[in-house]
């Protein structure tokens, strides 16, 4: 079920014909329908409300409906006119749709075909502000909105990017998934699409990994009293919460099968049975997912359904490891170590400049949320007035990932090359690169290596020995 809020005005002179139109809308969903006897009457709830589409009758003392179809093409193109009227005939139909109607739906047709008219004018008409939202996003020079993204610490460009993304899509209905490796910042960007929406309610989030489907169900969709053995009253489900709001489902890459499909039926229709309960009930909440796993090879390996991974990334927002944005470094260190500072009650240490040299050498396969416990053990240790660098070194230059890469260097670089390098220009090239990541820095390259610094300085020593 698309999301039907917003007004419905429909314009005839039949009182009977309006009643009829007001219950057949209202059963389908549409909860504010505007009658109106006057096409003059329409203007001013044009000009004061949110209108979804009109629903116009032809033949109308004072104002007929063709010089109403002139003056919306004119003054309200983006709301679309369906021609509801008892005049079944061709020339009709064609002067009408030159006009600019959406539709001409004569009134001996079923009901249906109204609402199926109506429900595809609302959908192009969302898909119309959708779109230039995202065009008048990506025009604008600030790719930043505050206050929705003040929590995200960045100066990259596809962050950025990002911002502006999410400012022009956050207003849809539609669902929306965040992928990126675990630690790039998932929860707080689901804070960020729920600020942007604007929506009244409430941001909730339910972490999908180690719920069965028995406790999905009565965790989402809550359960009546007698449900199941212990239910002793009813109990609203987050679902419940969220009215209004944004339902935010975490690790949802793990959401089990049969789960799947009644968060497939939530999307698709929008309702939801408690457990326990007889009669559906209805959600509007936006729906965020996330997941740091790869759904689409689960769609292939049948560990996810196909259908509901289509409807979950209508908008998909892909966030970058902290690999790929390495520039942003000094800046969430900065704010780590203020934060950290302020925790641990003491006075904010200096950063050594060799610090970014080294960090620019790692990985970081936990991204930010390792930087920052990498940050925030260094600030506790922090014993002078300068943060030191051992516990970092600890981190980047891990003992047991050696001898993987060595393997890895053996079986990669010597078995392409026709024949093997000496000893000595073997260790030549590894110093010269060592010394290159580091950006000079020796105790850096020396810790790449895995040899101590003075090691390397004699090694260095040796060779500019050889050269003389």
């Amino acid at each position: 079920m698309d999301d039907k809020r917003g007004t419905i005005i429909v314009v005839d002179d039949d009182v009977g014909v309006l009643k009829r139109l007001e219950r057949s809308l209202r059963f389908e969903g549409y909860g504010d329908v505007v009658l109106c006897e006057r096409a003059e009457d329409a203007w001013p709830v044009l000009d004061s409300r949110k209108a979804l589409a009109m629903i116009l009758d032809l033949m109308m003392p004072g104002v007929d409906g063709y010089a109403m179809l002139e003056r919306m093409r004119t003054e309200r193109p983006d709301v679309p006119v369906i021609v509801a009227t008892a005049i079944d005939d061709l020339d009709a139909v064609v002067r009408c749709m030159k006009a600019g109607a959406f539709d001409y739906v004569p009134k001996s047709a079923e009901t249906a075909r109204l609402v199926a008219s109506l429900e595809h004018a609302t959908m192009i008409g969302r898909l119309l502000d959708d779109n230039k939202a995202l065009r008048d996003s990506l025009l604008s020079d600030s790719g930043r909105s505050a206050p929705f993204f003040e929590h995200i610490i960045t100066r990259d460009r596809r962050m950025a990017d990002i911002f502006r993304y999410i400012a022009a899509i956050a207003i849809s209905d539609k669902p929306i998934l965040i992928t990126g490796e675990s630690g790039t910042g998932k929860e707080l960007f689901a804070a960020a699409v729920h600020a942007a929406s604007g929506r009244s309610g409430q941001l909730v989030t339910v972490n999908i990994a180690g719920l069965d489907d028995a406790m999905f169900s009565d965790t989402l969709f809550g359960h009546k009293r007698g449900a199941f053995t212990g239910a002793d009253s009813d109990r609203p489900g987050l679902i419940e919460r969220a009215k209004g709001g944004t339902l935010f489902l975490d690790e949802i890459g793990d959401l089990p099968q049969q789960s799947q499909v009644k968060l497939l039926r939530l999307i698709e229709q929008r309702l939801y049975y408690p457990l326990g309960a007889d009669l559906t009930r209805s959600s509007d909440a936006l729906v965020v997912a996330a997941t740091n796993r790869d759904l689409e090879a689960a769609c292939d390996s049948g560990q996810f359904r196909q259908d509901l991974y289509y409807r979950l990334e209508t908008h998909r927002i892909r966030l970058p490891p902290l690999r790929e944005r390495l520039d942003d470094i000094p800046l969430l260190v900065e704010s780590f170590v203020a934060r950290a500072s302020v925790k641990f009650e003491r006075p904010e240490p200096l950063v050594p400049p060799e610090l970014y040299e080294l960090l620019g050498t790692y990985d970081f396969p936990g991204n930010v949320r390792e930087l920052e416990s990498m940050v925030y053990d260094a600030v506790g240790r922090a014993s002078g007035r300068n943060l030191s660098l051992e516990s970092f070194k600890s981190r980047v230059f891990k003992e047991n990932s050696r001898p993987s890469a060595a393997r890895s260097l053996a079986a990669g670089i010597f078995a392409s090359l026709p024949s093997l390098p000496t000893l000595r220009e073997a260790a030549d090239s590894l110093v010269e690169e060592a010394l290159a990541r580091a950006g000079d820095n020796q105790g850096v390259a020396a810790g790449l290596l895995g040899i101590s610094r003075p090691a390397l300085n004699r090694r260095l020593r040796q060779r500019g020995d050889d050269e003389c």
